[in-house]
């Protein structure tokens, strides 16, 4: 599961990438709302005193990764179906180090927004627990910043500017969001075996997939890629989209699945599905789905056939 956090002083855009990452069908886990149970579990008002000394309280009674390990079994339910989930509200790096240790693909985003900026947005939304002048936006600051945000910010694998207009900064995040959530990963592997040459077996993976970034490592050829346009075209220029989707669904493995094609086809631009052990070893192509449902993925990549011709075709694959 790859797990996307967004870490921002307050009101610099955390709820506003939320929201985008939600139009995109991407579960989103706000840690805020942990906090606002707690609060509503002892009948209490949600003003920003009070969830903020809530807030406090956790950390204190049960460490500064309190609200983060509260956070993970509801993670795990979100994205179990779509393997990503946005978490909306890291505050310190703690929890981002808690998250480290439980998922294994976790992604960073730090949110920049100027303080003069984050007031008027206060202002504007008029949200019960939200600050109501500059004095009390330093301070919320500083107890956010007492949490280890600042070195939380500082480790971010990625940083958004939100210094203009909405829809500017909704564009940026739809961008990285499709870049990182949305997307398929192609992991590609194969044998050269002493018969053959180095070169075409590489020119063999590129021809089906170009973007490849390939590795040797001994006798081994490994690569990364993420176009599927040329394996895609292949497989309606062949017309073997039928053979393609029972390959598919038979090497799927959760939100993955694996193919072997044929290597000797593949360097003279051609598919041809294998059998893992087939003689001169085949290429296996991983196809690994972040944030897309197979049922979409293989709906766009093969589809189903009526007379040799797709029923529906999807263009976009997101």
């Amino acid at each position: 599961m790859r797990v996307i956090a967004l870490v921002g002083l307050p009101l610099s855009g955390k709820t506003t990438a939320s929201r985008v990452a939600e139009s995109m069908g991407i579960p989103v886990v706000c840690m805020g709302d942990v906090v606002r149970e707690e609060a509503k579990r002892r009948n209490l008002p949600m003003s920003d005193e009070v969830l903020g000394k809530i807030a406090n309280e956790l950390r204190e009674r049960e460490g500064m990764d309190a609200i983060a390990r509260r956070c993970i079994s509801i993670i795990r339910e979100r994205g179990r179906e779509v393997g990503v989930v946005v978490v909306d509200g890291v505050r310190g790096i703690d929890e981002v180090r808690a998250f480290k240790r439980v998922f294994e693909d976790f992604i960073l985003i730090a949110i920049d927004s100027p303080v003069e900026l984050r007031l008027r947005r206060a202002l504007k939304r008029g949200r019960s627990d939200d600050v109501k002048s500059l004095d009390e936006l330093r301070e919320r600051d500083r107890r956010e910043l007492s949490w280890n945000l600042s070195k939380a910010l500082e480790i971010a694998d990625f940083t958004v500017e939100n210094s203009s207009s909405l829809e500017e900064f909704r564009e940026k995040v739809r961008g990285l969001l499709e870049h990182l959530a949305r997307r398929v990963e192609i992991e590609i592997e194969t044998t050269v075996n002493p018969t053959e040459d180095l070169d075409k077996v590489i020119l063999s993976v590129r021809n089906i997939f170009p973007d490849a970034e390939i590795q040797i490592e001994g006798e081994k050829i490994r690569a990364k890629a993420w176009e599927l346009k040329k394996f895609r075209d292949l497989l309606r220029r062949q017309r073997i989209l039928d053979t393609a989707r029972t390959e598919l669904i038979r090497g799927r493995c959760e939100n993955e699945t694996v193919v072997f094609l044929n290597k000797q086809a593949a360097y003279v631009g051609r598919l041809n599905f294998a059998d893992e052990d087939a003689i001169l070893s085949p290429i296996k192509v991983r196809f690994k789905l972040f944030g897309i449902p197979f049922g979409r993925f293989i709906d766009y990549v093969a589809p189903q056939t009526r007379d040799g011709k797709p029923v529906s075709e999807i263009d976009r694959l997101i």
